[in-house]
């Protein structure tokens, strides 16, 4: 699976050489030769690269912009500016500072930290529906669409992990009781359907037609992967 970059960038003989270069190690690339609209794409890639030497907006403004549009795409200054000042005011939003000129084989590796750190396509995190991305090691949920961390009680957690820990299975709703709750199941008892529609209006785009947590009427629950 490609990864997806946005690039800003708007001296076009780097950007175009950066560009091809990474696209040939097999990420995507969207690149941009300013902020205008950045932070309107910014959600639907998994981490940027930015110019700090912009026109119009400057890169400094643009970064805290991106990061407060989707705090958890990490951010990649690349820049000819080598001043210490420069670097102290960028990695206050940024994630990483990379100074021209560089070597593209330093970039990518900069760029895979961010990503396994950040939690990119060779983190383990799971996708649940197109919006939600657990995290099993860190015990973390995002939302996807503003990049925000979803908190759960302890229950709901506990429901949620227990899922991932049966994918695609279709569970009775005395046996994920049984499990969450450690004690037996009476018959009737509601508690875990109100925990379960609890958790919908936490994970769902609309909770009244869910795409995550799945009800096979008189049997139990299903979540697909």
């Amino acid at each position: 699976m490609k990864r997806n970059i946005l690039y800003i960038e708007d001296n076009e003989k780097i950007g175009g050489w950066v560009k091809e270069e990474l696209e040939q190690r097999g990420f995507s690339v969207q690149w941009l030769l300013s902020g205008e609209g950045a932070e309107q794409e910014v959600k639907q890639h998994e981490i940027v690269i930015l110019d700090i030497m912009l026109p119009g907006l400057d890169g400094f403004t643009v970064g805290r912009r991106l990061k407060k549009a989707a705090p958890a795409v990490p951010v990649l200054l690349l820049t000819a500016r080598t001043s210490i000042d420069d670097k102290v005011e960028g990695l206050q939003f940024a994630d990483d500072y990379l100074t021209k000129p560089f070597h593209t084989d330093e970039l990518v590796a900069r760029l895979e930290v961010l990503l396994r750190r950040s939690g990119g396509p060779h983190s383990g995190r799971i996708l649940l529906g197109e919006h939600i991305e657990v995290d099993p090691q860190l015990q973390l949920i995002f939302d996807k669409r503003n990049g925000e961390e979803i908190i759960l009680t302890g229950k709901q957690h506990q429901i949620l992990m227990y899922f991932l820990r049966h994918p695609n299975q279709v569970l009775p709703k005395e046996q994920i009781y049984e499990a969450v709750w450690e004690e037996a199941y009476i018959t009737g008892d509601k508690t875990l359907m109100v925990h379960i529609r609890r958790l919908r209006q936490k994970l769902e785009r609309n909770p009244d037609s869910p795409e995550i947590i799945e009800t096979l009427k008189g049997i139990g629950y299903r979540v697909k992967l």
